[in-house]
């Protein structure tokens, strides 16, 4: 490992090599990444200051946001800077350590989705017991078993992954270090890698959405037994927007990882990567706020307080 890690260094071969399409390119994604931070920032900031949103659907929310926060700057800073700077290299244990938090928080994300809708399944079907259900300290034992989970599965990747012997080209074709590419410049027999990627992979996927479709299926058998039309619409709108989140989030994946073959994919998958980790993160905050009317509340709430200090401040000065 040291002697590898002194003598490798990898060439990012990025999205394109035209400049006029580095610019729009650069742009897109600065816009995104600074959007995106502010937005799940936003969130963060809402369900911490406002008591309305103290409960464990908000706790989870904060905890989603923070990890998008995370997903998103484990790849998109270097490739603004390989875009401004014109730099593509990236060294060995710079590119075993983006690939790491890339599969991790891959694999936390989803695990994290499943327990935000195992919460709407008790907050609906169980609401008596909801608060007793849901207490603060099984909370924080469901997220950290996310993060605790991401990080064990991604272990025999990282092992397997590290071992491998690379041939004279160094070049990686894609933006990010992920398991794909990096197989596509390995030479000592990468099929079985690629398998064990593949079957990491669609294990998360089916077995996180397997509890996913459970819950859902028991709000919808639970929604459509509310007598009220009004019960009904108010119980579906809590959970539009983890549906939402839901299907774009394994809609990506899917087009990503379900192939057999690294060579088929590595292009096709840049776009979708792109999306995945730049455009995802950017839309989550805008589904939850505007198709939620209680965070939009709390927004205005905040807004009122901070332009309220900002004239008592002013006024201060003036006298």
């Amino acid at each position: 490992m040291k002697n590898k890690s002194e003598e490798i260094v990898f060439i990012l071969l990025g999205l394109t090599d035209d400049p006029q399409l580095q610019v729009v390119t650069f742009l897109f994604l600065f816009v995104n990444y600074i959007v995106s931070l502010m937005g799940n920032f936003v969130i963060i900031l809402l369900t911490l200051l406002d008591p309305r949103l103290k409960t464990p659907m908000y706790f989870f929310l904060r905890n989603f946001a923070f990890f998008e926060i995370c997903f998103t700057s484990v790849s998109i800073p270097r490739l603004l800077t390989s875009i401004f700077t014109g730099d593509k290299t990236i060294s060995y244990n710079g590119c075993a350590t983006q690939f790491f938090f890339h599969f991790q928080l891959s694999v936390t994300e989803f695990y994290l989705l499943a327990v935000m809708s195992y919460d709407r399944y008790v907050a609906i079907c169980k609401p008596l017991h909801y608060l007793v259900i849901m207490s603060p300290k099984v909370c924080y034992t469901l997220v950290f078993s996310c993060w605790l989970i991401g990080y064990l599965y991604n272990i025999p990747s990282v092992i397997l992954a590290t071992s491998l012997e690379f041939c004279a080209s160094r070049k990686i074709d894609h933006f990010l270090c992920d398991i794909s590419p990096v197989l596509q410049i390995a030479c000592d027999a990468p099929h079985f890698f690629e398998l064990l990627a593949f079957i990491l992979c669609l294990s998360t996927l089916l077995f996180t959405f397997s509890l996913v479709a459970l819950s859902y299926s028991f709000i919808i058998k639970t929604i459509l037994k509310f007598p009220s039309v009004q019960q009904r619409k108010k119980a579906f709108s809590t959970c539009s927007s983890h549906m939402v989140v839901v299907s774009i989030t394994y809609g990506s994946c899917v087009f990503m990882y379900l192939k057999t073959s690294a060579k088929d994919r590595v292009t096709f998958i840049k776009i979708i990567a792109l999306l995945y980790i730049s455009v995802t993160p950017l839309l989550n905050p805008f589904i939850y706020t505007l198709r939620n009317q209680q965070v939009k509340e709390a927004f205005k709430y905040l807004l009122q307080r901070f332009c309220t200090f900002q004239n008592n401040e002013t006024q201060c000065r003036h006298k």
